[in-house]
């Protein structure tokens, strides 16, 4: 059984003029898939994420996790936003445990939760550092540890590398996979990178302009670690995206 099915997803903004911003979404992803979904800005990418997220519900159609309708946000989904959305307040580990301490996690139990994704994403040395001295990789590696502190079944990425650097960009690439490896979450992730698409993705939801409909998926066979250079991978990359 598929672990998402987005299932026939229209999403429609009632206004001074009406905008359709999704028609007819139709995803199928497995457990502990690395899943990207690509396409043009205003395809309707972060659209479709925020409605799997339950922050939006779907205007027609519906989405399942486990064979069940989202329809709310839960912890079941942690999120990565582009901008990082840390608290500037807060240290990095307090970032960390704050959504644990809202749950109800003790601060005993959130710390030492935090602390182990502290480690998995290299950031050990700095847990009382504050966000405004850290770079933008280090930020998006403080917002990772934070969705997967609650250790979520499933994680959302909406275009979490897009403000960073190129060279910062690969490098938080790798260190993504080499997470992902570890925890063995299904991902669902937003660009409008084909590159970063096919170097980080098992499958690529390519999606058309707005309305945004999924025009096709692209399974990629490559083998990890990924080599930018690989002759596989610039065959993939010249597909019809």
């Amino acid at each position: 059984m598929a672990k998402i099915e987005v299932i026939g997803v229209k999403k429609v903004y009632e206004g001074e003029k009406k905008v359709v911003a999704l028609d007819n979404v139709n995803m199928n992803i497995k457990e502990n898939e690395f899943a990207v979904i690509v396409g043009p800005s205003g395809c309707g990418k972060s659209t479709l994420l925020s409605l799997i997220a339950g922050f939006e519900k779907p205007t027609e159609g519906k989405i399942l996790l486990d064979g069940k309708e989202v329809k709310k946000p839960a912890p079941d989904r942690g999120f990565v936003f582009q901008d990082f959305a840390l608290y500037p307040w807060r240290t990095v580990l307090r970032n960390i445990t704050f959504g644990l301490e809202i749950k109800g996690i003790s601060k005993e139990e959130a710390k030492k939760r935090a602390m182990k994704y502290i480690k998995m994403v290299d950031l050990e040395g700095f847990e009382e550092v504050y966000p405004h001295t850290l770079s933008g990789g280090m930020k998006q590696r403080v917002a990772i540890a934070r969705a997967l502190a609650y250790e979520p079944e499933v994680l959302l990425m909406d275009e979490p590398f897009g403000s960073l650097d190129a060279q910062t960009r690969k490098l938080m690439q790798m260190e993504l996979i080499k997470i992902w490896e570890k925890t063995k979450r299904t991902v669902i992730f937003v660009t409008h990178s084909v590159i970063e698409a096919v170097y980080l993705a098992d499958k690529v939801f390519v999606m058309t302009a707005r309305p945004g409909t999924v025009k096709g998926m692209i399974e990629i066979d490559v083998p990890r670690p990924r080599d930018y250079t690989d002759e596989r991978f610039l065959k993939i990359r010249e597909k019809n995206f």
